[in-house]
């Protein structure tokens, strides 16, 4: 029944590639979908999921993190490990999955990406894998996977997972997500879900979730089927059954940029200055990861600068097609000026942190 339904939804993810973007909110809570970190940069997630007993156990709590770091390499590959304090594999204790992700279609401006994710569960001492594909259509994301594993959860034989889940985004800083996953007929396992709310916290390069699931460990592994954190080795103690947890997430990436400074008198990046020669009418400083002044207005035939502030590099990339041309990176002391021939409202945002957003008014 279940490949059944997720066929379809698989099938859907080879529309041509014709469609906008996907932005940042786009992965489900169980599933790391084809999201890649950028170059230079140490991704951090930090997930908790819990569950409180009832008044007979004194409302006790039992806590299941899942921490991820994961860095960004150039040709959109990254490597990572997940560690999970409460296995899924029997007789054992902590987890540790340690894994690569290659994205070998895709981008920021594409809306259909792949990706392969070979990984190695170190507790299970199994050689697993995902094939992962995501598909966005303005407001909606779809994402597919098929997952294998050679001993999963300690044992042979090897098994093959199919998983499938969806994003809609509200609006640019929320989104409902929820996804479903389960091992391939015939099997006695129960199918993994989730569902959460996604959030990106503005001003910020965070991103923020609350989620609902049957799944403790949030590895390739451990999400493939329901879990077992109330049950021995699969089988339900007596008065008890696997049990729904809630928690969260919370995603922080370290920019190695960040520290330039660090290390170079005076600075990191060179300063440059593109763009537009000649006296600007107005000045937006971007800093602390804001356009200072994130609404301005001028007269036709006057520059605007915007000079960066941040110890990384911001983009001005204007939202309308007739716009003006958005700028190249600008690293932290450079600037680009624009000049505004014609009257009217020019909306722009960074590339890099789409919650930076500002307006120039040209009157």
């Amino acid at each position: 029944m279940f490949a059944r339904a997720v066929g379809p939804v698989l099938a859907l993810l080879a529309v041509p590639l014709t469609l906008r973007a996907q932005l940042r909110l786009d992965r489900t809570p169980n599933m790391g979908g084809t999201w890649v970190v950028d170059p230079g940069v140490l991704q951090f997630n930090f997930e908790h999921r819990f569950y409180v007993y009832p008044a007979a156990r004194q409302h006790a709590v039992a806590s299941f993190p899942t921490f991820t770091l994961a860095l960004g390499l150039p040709a959109r590959v990254n490597l990572g490990t997940r560690y999970s304090t409460k296995s899924e594999t029997p007789n054992h204790g902590n987890e540790i999955e340690l894994y690569g992700r290659w994205q070998i279609l895709g981008g920021r401006t594409a809306p259909v990406s792949v990706a392969v994710t070979p990984a190695w569960n170190a507790i299970a001492r199994s050689a697993d894998g995902e094939l992962g594909v995501d598909w966005s259509y303005r407001h909606v994301t779809l994402s597919g996977a098929v997952r294998g594993m050679t001993k999963p959860f300690g044992a042979y034989p090897a098994k093959a997972a199919l998983a499938g889940g969806a994003v809609i985004r509200l609006n640019n800083y929320v989104a409902l997500a929820g996804d479903v996953a389960s091992f391939l007929s015939p099997d006695t396992l129960k199918a993994a879900w989730s569902a959460g709310l996604l959030f990106i916290i503005p001003g910020s390069p965070h991103t923020f979730s609350l989620h609902a699931s049957n799944v403790s460990v949030n590895t390739i592994e451990g999400s493939s089927k329901r879990g077992t954190f109330l049950t021995k080795q699969g089988t339900a103690i007596a008065g008890t059954a696997p049990k729904v947890v809630y928690g969260f997430e919370f995603t922080i990436p370290i920019h190695f940029k960040r520290f330039a400074p660090w290390f170079h008198r005076g600075g990191g990046a060179k300063a440059a200055a593109t763009g537009e020669r000649g006296a600007a009418a107005a000045t937006v400083r971007m800093a602390q990861l804001n356009f200072q002044a994130d609404s301005i207005a001028i007269g036709a035939g006057q520059i605007v600068r915007w000079v960066n502030a941040d110890p990384l590099e911001h983009t001005v990339t204007f939202d309308a097609p007739d716009a003006p041309p958005g700028s190249p990176l600008i690293p932290m002391g450079g600037s680009y000026a624009v000049r505004f021939d014609k009257p009217g409202a020019y909306t722009y945002h960074c590339t890099p942190h789409p919650f930076m957003k500002g307006v120039v008014v040209v009157q």
